[in-house]
């Protein structure tokens, strides 16, 4: 399905979303005057930030070979046309500003040279800018640069700068200039049976708490009387739990959250996935279908996060890159949104929710539960999916929260003390190849 742009701009929705504008570049001379037009390709996307720095390792290669693009690596194309732009591989994070490599005209000498760019998903800058130069359309997404100094013009060249404008995990942004072009990638219902009970599995992990679990259930089968529920248990003594369309997965005890989650997940056969924890309750405010019908209407998004009562948890993940020797950082910030999702008021991107959340089975998958993590774990996921998850969270979805027992028991394996958390910490450091977290 193709689009048209201000009749220069095209692009294809499929699983990425490419756009091909124009830039145009004209060199005036004393005799004669051109106009030559370069198409060039932009990659937006949030890159995977974290795992950038896992270049710094042979098995880091074998990762990007066989997961990443040949379209990542930067190329310039040489100066020939007169224009030096990046052909590809020239990436940035969504809404960030991004200076684009290579630009530079070599031309031979004329008495003006005038640079014309257009992009379609984003603005252009040229960065300190000076009384006097010719520079018009700053901050939008037509920019035009002007010099009779090819010098001065590389020297503004060298300063334009791109920001995209719309907010996705992984996109395309294509531009064009006359006598020079270059390209960069954006990469960070009704009733309530029928169709969702055809789409969603319910799944949930459990661990010596049968009396929540029941409660669970129950509350589901008032609600949905046929949906799928899959649980993984590795409970220290297993229970019997039996129900319709329902199956209980009994593990080696304690094998750990992570673990438990990778083991029913596994087993959904269903195109989405709805993820409670085991002391929840549905209400009458549990409506799947209103997460269903977001996920149709916007199918990039993976995964839509609600609320347990009245905590609409979310937050934004905030890295920055250090250098090879001691890695970078990363921070959490807790309530922060991104950008709200179009046509959906009350909808926002982020990059972690809380644990209700409806989501795309294959990408859940995809980004799997690391098993390291037994007993405390919850970013861990959505540090690992960012850059391929595109994640949002909506109001007026919620579930409720059962009250609090006393269970010394269980308390001890939740809660298991400051080593599990050193440990936990160790594994970031060096999975992730970083050098301080703030949570």
């Amino acid at each position: 399905m193709y689009y048209r742009c201000h009749n220069t701009c095209f692009y294809q929705l499929k699983e990425n979303v490419g756009v091909l504008c124009n830039i145009s570049v004209t060199i005036h001379g004393n005799t004669s005057s051109g106009q030559r037009t370069f198409q060039f390709l932009a990659l937006i996307s949030f890159s995977l930030l974290l795992h950038l720095v896992w270049l710094n390792s042979k098995s880091s290669n074998s990762v990007f070979l066989r997961m990443g693009t040949k379209m990542e690596s930067l190329i310039l194309a040489q100066p020939n046309s007169p224009l030096q732009y990046p052909i590809q591989g020239f990436v940035v994070a969504p809404l960030a500003k991004s200076v684009i490599p290579g630009l530079a005209l070599h031309a031979q000498k004329r008495r003006l040279y005038k640079v014309c760019f257009k992009i379609c998903k984003g603005v252009l800058s040229v960065e300190d800018v000076l009384d006097g130069d010719q520079v018009e359309g700053q901050g939008k997404s037509n920019l035009t640069i002007s010099s009779s100094s090819r010098t001065h013009l590389n020297d503004l060249l060298s300063g334009v700068t791109y920001t995209s404008t719309i907010y996705h995990v992984k996109t395309k942004d294509l531009g064009n200039v006359s006598t020079t072009l270059f390209v960069h990638y954006v990469q960070r219902m009704g009733v309530r049976t029928g169709k969702t009970t055809i789409l969603v599995t319910i799944t949930t992990k459990t661990f010596l708490r049968y009396d929540e679990l029941n409660i669970l259930i129950n509350s589901i089968r008032q609600f949905y009387p046929k949906i799928k529920i899959i649980i993984a248990d590795d409970s220290l003594e297993p229970q019997n739990v039996t129900g319709y369309n329902l199956e209980h997965y009994i593990m080696p005890p304690a094998q750990g959250w992570f673990a438990g989650r990778n083991l029913a997940i596994s087993q959904v056969t269903t195109k989405y996935i709805l993820w409670v924890d085991d002391d929840y309750i549905f209400n009458n405010n549990t409506r799947i279908e209103s997460f269903v019908e977001i996920m149709e209407k916007v199918p990039e998004l993976d995964v839509v996060g609600g609320a347990v009562g009245r905590n609409q948890f979310f937050f934004r993940l905030q890295y920055e890159e250090g250098d090879e020797e001691e890695g970078g950082c990363l921070r959490r910030l807790h309530g922060r949104r991104i950008q709200s999702v179009p046509g959906f008021d009350g909808c926002f991107f982020v990059d972690g929710v809380v644990n209700y959340f409806l989501a795309r089975t294959d990408a859940v998958r995809r980004v799997g539960f690391d098993p390291f993590l037994k007993r405390v774990a919850h970013t861990e996921f959505f540090l690992d999916g960012l850059g391929d998850l595109l994640i949002a969270s909506c109001k007026g979805l919620s579930v409720g929260h059962q009250k609090k027992r006393k269970q010394s028991k269980y308390r001890r394996f939740r809660f298991p003390g400051r080593k599990d958390g050193r440990n936990k910490l160790a594994h970031h450091y060096f999975k992730n190849y970083l050098k301080c977290i703030r949570y």
